[in-house]
């Protein structure tokens, strides 16, 4: 690596290659860091030939540095702004036994009742 670069530095760098899991951007002369698919852009990405290009240069995030590995880990995603409809309104989230109470009487009770039929059945 040519220099510490820090998890959060916003910089611009250099597409150099692409692949189907990502895009590898030079950001200075000895360092490049990888582009994952899914920090390309919200939404889905089939294609990152459709978003980058080798040559372009483009405004990324760091979102981790590996200085053992060498690898650098950065989003352009980040640095967008998130489309109305990606945004999820929070909802209480039910737990498993409050789920499983909820339909305790379309399914589990049915079968409390039947369990007693069996055994009676079996002669025990």
């Amino acid at each position: 690596m040519g220099r510490n670069y820090e998890v959060g530095e916003e910089l611009t760098g250099k597409v150099t290659g692409i692949q189907p899991y990502g895009a590898f951007v030079a950001l200075d002369d000895k360092t490049q860091g990888l582009v994952h698919i899914s920090e390309i852009t919200y939404g889905f990405v089939r294609d990152i030939n459709e978003y980058l290009a080798v040559g372009d240069e483009v405004r990324v995030r760091i979102l981790e540095v590996d200085q053992a590995a060498g690898k650098i880990s950065l989003s352009i995603r980040a640095l967008q702004e998130p489309p109305n409809n990606f945004q999820k309104p929070e909802r209480p989230r039910k737990s498993l036994q409050d789920k499983v109470k909820e339909h305790d009487s379309e399914g589990f009770n049915s079968l409390k009742d039947k369990l007693k039929d069996w055994i009676d059945r079996s002669g025990y």
